[in-house]
Parts: C-alpha cells; structure tokens; sequence
C-alpha cells in the first residue's frame, strides 16, 4: 500500500474499533485521515472494497513473515495472530454483510498455512495426491471451523490452550492418516 492507501486505512481501522462497519461511512474516513473523497475513490472502489484489500494484505503479510508451520498448533497460531491484531475490528466485519469476503480472506490464510503443514509432515513419504487433498481439505475446514465458533463466541475463549488440548487429545492420529495415506501402512 502507498503512503495515502496506509492513512485511509489507518482511520478505517481507528473507526472500525470504535464502532461497527455499517456505521462508518466515507465521509467519516477522509475526514479522520484528511484526505478528500475523491482521493479516497481513487484508491478504493467503496468501504466493501477497503474492507476487502486491507483483510487480505493483512492475510498475505502473515503468511509472508512466519517462520514455519510445523503443526496444527502453527497453522492456529497464524490465525489468532491474524484475528487477534485487529480483534474489535474483525468481530465488525465478522458481524456485518462484509462477512463473505472475510470468510474468503480467512479460507485464504488457513489454506495457506495447511498447506504448509501438510507439506512439512510428509517430507519424504510418498502421500497419495489424492488422499494429500482430502487431508488439506479436512484440516482446512476443521480449523476454519474452529475459528468461526470462536468468532462467534466474542474471540473470548482461550482458543490456543484449547487448540493444544485438542491436539493433545488427538496426538498421533496426523502421522497416522499422513502414512495411511501413502498406501504403504498397514494396520496402522
């Protein structure tokens, strides 16, 4: 984003914590950031289109500085990260009709970091591309899952130490679909 898209953004954010997005308007925008309305045409569509570029910059930063996803506690951290930097924020836009492409941006990230996960796991196993898939989507539709009951609960459970309980609980059972997956495991 160049300078002036940072300020526009800077005030969307400001009233975006203040109060939910269907309040904000436009004028209110450029009035906080001291830009014109034209100004702020020139470079969003609309709010929708703000609301939409600003969730996946903020997605594609993420996935751009972490380290690595090693496990399904990595790929749940980069969310809460995600989601909890902008907390007020995200539960406006969760809440409103900008909902869609919320959702859209956080299928994005967790796609993202799944992948990644997935990936790593089965460094030299010889996973079907098939069953790979199926595993991808299964992890990605869990976690997503996950989150959107936490979002729909305020964000005001401790979602990492009950993602680590989980986890805990399910310990093992990853490495056994990872190597079932490659046809070569048996009665595991």
């Amino acid at each position: 984003m160049n300078h002036t898209e940072l300020l526009i953004a800077a005030a969307f954010d400001q009233l975006l914590a203040e109060k939910p997005l269907t309040k904000i308007t436009v004028k209110e925008i450029v009035e906080r950031c001291g830009v014109n309305r034209n100004t702020f045409y020139y470079h969003f569509q609309d709010i929708p289109d703000l609301v939409e570029r600003l969730a996946r910059e903020r997605a594609d930063e993420i996935i751009q500085n972490h380290i690595q996803t090693a496990s399904l506690i990595d790929c749940i951290q980069l969310v809460i990260q995600y989601c909890g930097s902008y907390k007020q924020a995200i539960l406006h836009i969760y809440r409103s009709v900008q909902r869609e492409n919320f959702l859209k941006t956080l299928e994005h990230l967790v796609l993202y970091v799944v992948e990644e996960f997935v990936t790593a796991a089965t460094a030299g196993l010889s996973i079907q591309p098939e069953d790979r898939h199926l595993l991808i989507r299964y992890y990605k539709c869990t976690i997503i899952g996950v989150c959107l009951d936490w979002l729909d609960a305020g964000m005001e459970y401790d979602l990492l130490a009950a993602s680590v309980r989980v986890c805990d609980l399910f310990a093992g059972s990853a490495e056994r679909a990872f190597l079932k997956g490659t046809g070569e495991a048996h009665g595991v």
